[in-house]
């Protein structure tokens, strides 16, 4: 047998893929399954963008591409970023790529070399340390508490960083917490970063997902300085919901554009034409349909964080953003049901969609075990279903 290369050891699948393909295949086989694992919301793509893509087949946009993205869609970035973000930046400043976990995996083989250390605050989502330690860096956890609403504390912050830190992951609002950051704790985030000559890396793909009128800030745009020394990370997937479309896009300093760039010309080339094609009219054509999906989904999240809340042995705080819920379910631990002990979220997991047809992430590999992660990007009858359920296998444990 052919040994595999030395840098897949401990590479797993993605934990959330694995949950939403076990919860298919069962359904597949006729169970009454509720998923709460998918991390794509469940409207479908607006009508004009799917046209858009449409539009770009019969028009013969089926060929290669700059390598980077057409011009048309990163001038519809830049002029996103100056609309929404009071951000300027140029063409070359701008990297289309395969989705938002793409530009992230740029970025990492760009900029780590062997003994890197990237702060990553937890819990996070699950390919951080995976793909920072795939480009050769070496993933630092700086734990946060849930009474700290899972944001990094600036003291937390620079207590961890050595001589080899190079890069910090700010992702606000979070997956899996739903957790988003003020304006006045970024401020502070990127005057310790820009102290230590760090490289912030803020995974934006939320911006929009936002309730109760949060305002959420991109680190860049606080100062020169922060823009300098901050690589911003997008794309279309959560907002329009076109995860199948795949686009993702970063902007930062033009060397590490540059960089990333060289990197996708060697490995995928361009992304889908037609789907640059349909993001150029996702982000310059009308923006109605966020505000339709963001309102469903600020009812959903009360009606999942209430229920949860009910539940004898569960607390879940109200996120800020994204579509996720990160309930606290370690006082089950302990409980038994049949021959089984729940020893940890990876076991309530399994409990859950075994014996109780629910689909949810354990906690252990955002890097908190004492959770578990439900997206509410799912319908209020699933939800309310759903939560009823989780309710009653619950009482199950003894």
């Amino acid at each position: 047998m052919i040994k595999l290369s030395d840098r897949l050891a401990g590479l797993e699948e993605s934990v959330t893929l694995a949950i939403t393909a076990k919860a298919r295949a069962m359904k597949a086989e006729g169970r009454d399954v509720i998923g709460f694992g998918a991390g794509e919301p469940d409207f479908d793509t607006p009508e004009n963008i799917k046209e858009a893509g449409i539009r770009a087949i019969r028009e013969g946009h089926t060929k290669y591409t700059a390598v980077g993205g057409i011009n048309e869609l990163k001038d519809a970035i830049i002029g996103k970023f100056r609309k929404d973000n009071k951000l300027e930046y140029t063409r070359d400043e701008i990297l289309v790529s395969c989705g938002g976990k793409h530009s992230i995996f740029n970025l990492f083989q760009a900029v780590l070399n062997p003994g890197d250390e990237v702060i990553i605050p937890a819990p996070y989502w699950v390919s951080y340390p995976v793909m920072a330690a795939l480009g050769g860096g070496t993933p630092k956890v700086v734990h946060t508490k849930e009474s700290d609403g899972f944001r990094m504390s600036p003291e937390a912050f620079k207590a961890s960083i050595g001589p080899n830190t190079k890069a910090v992951v700010i992702n606000s609002p979070s997956n899996p917490t739903g957790a988003a950051y003020t304006e006045k704790e970024l401020v502070k985030i990127a005057e310790i970063a820009l102290e230590n000559g760090l490289l912030i890396i803020s995974d934006e793909i939320y911006e929009r997902l936002a309730y109760d009128g949060f305002k959420v800030t991109s680190i860049a745009s606080l100062s020169e300085e922060a823009k300098k020394s901050t690589i911003v990370l997008n794309g279309v997937s959560k907002t329009y919901s076109m995860t199948g479309w795949r686009i993702g896009y970063a902007a930062g300093p033009k060397n590490i554009i540059k960089a990333m760039t060289n990197i996708q010309s060697q490995s995928t080339s361009n992304p889908s034409s037609i789907s640059q094609w349909a993001a150029v009219e996702a982000i310059s054509g009308p923006q109605d349909a966020i505000d339709t999906m963001v309102s469903e989904f600020a009812k959903r999240r009360g009606v999942i964080v209430d229920g949860l809340n009910a539940i004898d042995g569960i607390s879940c705080l109200k996120p800020q953003g994204a579509f996720y819920v990160f309930p606290n379910v370690s006082k089950l631990f302990g409980r038994k049901y049949k021959d089984k002990t729940i020893k940890g979220s990876v076991d309530l997991a399994t409990y859950l969609i075994d014996e109780a047809g629910i689909a949810v992430v354990p906690g252990e590999p955002f890097g908190d075990d004492k959770f578990i992660r439900l997206s509410y990007a799912t319908s209020m009858d699933n939800i309310v279903k759903g939560v009823k359920r989780i309710g009653e296998a619950v009482k199950e444990l003894k």
